[in-house]
């Protein structure tokens, strides 16, 4: 996707991996992967006026994306939505087993709604960024259970004709190759190495 032909703002929404400190940041940008697509696409093309917009909050999962799409997204003039969700929705079946939890129908079918929501505005464009990584190993059980989550992205995608970043794929090719390298501060959140990993991975899939 040409930056041209990206419009005047593109909105990052997702969970605490898009957050990653934007709430101490006075740009509101914070420290991960969306600042550094902002601060590459600055450098690429200073001539450009496009706006990055952070909208990641932490603990995030697809429901609380539903709650606040109306004021986030909808009310919004966005020409770009970039969503990262699904990280959550299985980690809190491990950590906060006593929750209320998504599973992969209810998941797809919030997923399938929000979608749906934008198809009456066919000048935005939207980009789905699969789940990265729970653990980093490609057999924990937070991968496991991750499967069906990123195959529903997957299916999203081709079915809403989006944009995908790879980065289940991505990251768990890395570590494969890699097994030494860490890419996370705790198995979930991102170190620098895997900021850089998710960024280069979302300018790849956009050829930007």
């Amino acid at each position: 996707m040409p930056v041209r032909e990206m419009g005047e703002s593109i909105v990052f929404i997702g969970d605490s991996i898009t957050e990653d400190g934007r709430f101490q940041d006075e740009n509101m940008l914070g420290e991960g992967y969306v600042r550094i697509i902002h601060d590459y696409l600055q450098a690429k093309y200073p001539d450009n006026t496009l706006k990055i917009i952070n909208k990641g909050i932490s603990g995030n999962r697809i429901t609380d994306l539903q709650e606040r799409w109306q004021a986030d997204i909808l009310e919004q003039q966005v020409e770009v939505v970039s969503i990262s969700i699904g990280v959550n929705d299985v980690w809190r079946q491990l950590d906060r087993p006593e929750m209320e939890q998504i599973d992969p129908g209810k998941f797809e079918e919030i997923y399938h709604a929000l979608l749906t929501s934008l198809q009456d505005r066919p000048n935005t464009k939207v980009i789905l960024m699969e789940p990265t990584i729970i653990g980093e190993d490609a057999d924990t059980k937070g991968n496991r259970l991750l499967q069906d989550y990123v195959a529903i992205v997957k299916k999203m995608s081709l079915a809403y004709e989006t944009a995908l970043v790879p980065l289940h794929h991505i990251f768990t090719s890395h570590l494969q190759r890699y097994p030494n390298q860490r890419l996370t501060t705790d198995g979930v959140h991102m170190n620098d190495s895997g900021r850089q990993l998710m960024a280069a991975a979302w300018l790849e899939a956009l050829k930007v």
